[in-house]
């Protein structure tokens, strides 16, 4: 693991009071980690360093060639002072693939994790502590060769940033509306969509300011081959609840693998719940919908952790979910996850990490 060279601002920000609604992805720390990479030295020179903006060529490949990675964790303070990170492991490893997909080198998993505890225990005082609120941690990864031509980069920046934030979706925990989108497409199975990249989500904006315009908070995306199979929703993966079942899309190369996502499957398993791993069509959704088989669906991600869907829109036809109010396992899984993320409740599966003598 490689040492991290320390150098603290000088002149701190005011760190927003609870009276400060924190929008999310609004407000950043007083430092940031960045560290180097090129094909002789391969990673080295960490560094925490003031925030500040990076100085870039022109021509950088990232620029060009959309060369870049990054991740989405978050950081929390307990009732008794503890600082917890949420599963980071799986961070660090779902950035190992995406690299390898991207081409981008691999960042060993201990330098990533030390990094990440490093600057949140460094900037702790900017963990916000009211209900709803945490720290934000985005790691990225850019290529920064100064050259024109399609090519992995011979050199990239590691940074990590931190942000306070509150809840993703302006609804909070209240039942979003979802569209489902039936002219663009996200990804397909052998492109990117597996992998963390702006990419997939540049790729969806066109389709997300449309349903911005309806009314509907995030769009839900078909596959990109046949049209007919759901996959996942612009910043979430997506569950149903059908007959007493737990449905999610299985990973098939075009969606993303969630941590929360996969923490929920075992949660749900754990209560003893069923629980399944398939291709679900729009047309059996619509069907569920129809005939009141469709008793929940809900959304999982870093960012909104549980977001309970209370409205579909296909085509013209628009399906209220239940009563439109929030799910009983909607509810369950929020309850659940985020006690364990807040240190209220004992974490019983390894799941979280603590912050201190990070160095």
């Amino acid at each position: 693991m490689l040492d991290i060279k320390i150098e603290k601002t000088m002149n701190p920000k005011p760190i927003p009071g609870p009276e400060n609604p924190l929008v999310f992805g609004t407000i950043f720390t007083d430092h940031m980690y960045v560290m180097e990479y090129s094909t002789e030295k391969g990673w080295h020179d960490p560094a925490i360093m003031p925030y500040q903006p990076i100085t870039l060529d022109p021509s950088a490949m990232v620029f060009h060639y959309g060369q870049e990675m990054f991740e989405g964790l978050k950081a929390y303070k307990t009732e008794d002072g503890r600082i917890l990170l949420f599963r980071p492991d799986k961070n660090a490893e779902r950035a190992v693939n995406s690299n390898k997909r991207l081409m981008i080198p691999e960042i060993p998993v201990e330098d990533f994790i030390n990094g990440v505890k490093t600057l949140v225990e460094i900037d702790q005082a900017w963990i916000p502590t009211k209900e709803g609120t945490s720290l934000y941690v985005r790691p990225f990864v850019i290529a920064t060769d100064p050259f024109l031509g399609v090519r992995p980069s011979n050199t990239y920046k590691f940074i990590i940033i931190l942000s306070p934030v509150g809840a993703y979706y302006p609804e909070g925990l209240n039942p979003v509306k979802i569209w489902i989108e039936d002219e663009y497409v996200r990804a397909v199975r052998g492109g990117i969509g597996e992998a963390k990249a702006g990419g997939n989500y540049v790729a969806s904006m066109a389709a997300q300011v449309k349903a911005h315009e309806e009314g509907y908070s995030q769009v839900l995306w078909l596959d990109g081959v046949e049209r007919k199979y759901i996959e996942e929703v612009g910043a979430m993966n997506i569950f149903f609840k059908i007959n007493g079942t737990v449905v999610t899309p299985v990973l098939n190369g075009s969606i993303l693998p969630g941590v929360t996502r996969n923490t929920c499957i075992e949660l749900c398993k754990e209560w003893g719940l069923p629980v399944e791993e398939r291709r679900i069509s729009v047309d059996e959704l619509e069907e569920a919908a129809r005939t009141g088989a469709l008793e929940e669906v809900w959304g999982t991600g870093t960012a909104a952790v549980i977001s309970p869907v209370g409205h579909l829109r296909y085509v013209n036809d628009v399906f209220q979910i239940g009563d439109g109010g929030i799910g009983a396992i909607s509810q369950r899984l929020y309850d659940t996850v985020t006690g364990i993320q807040l240190g209220k409740i004992e974490d019983t599966h390894g799941w979280t990490m603590e912050v201190g003598n990070a160095r």
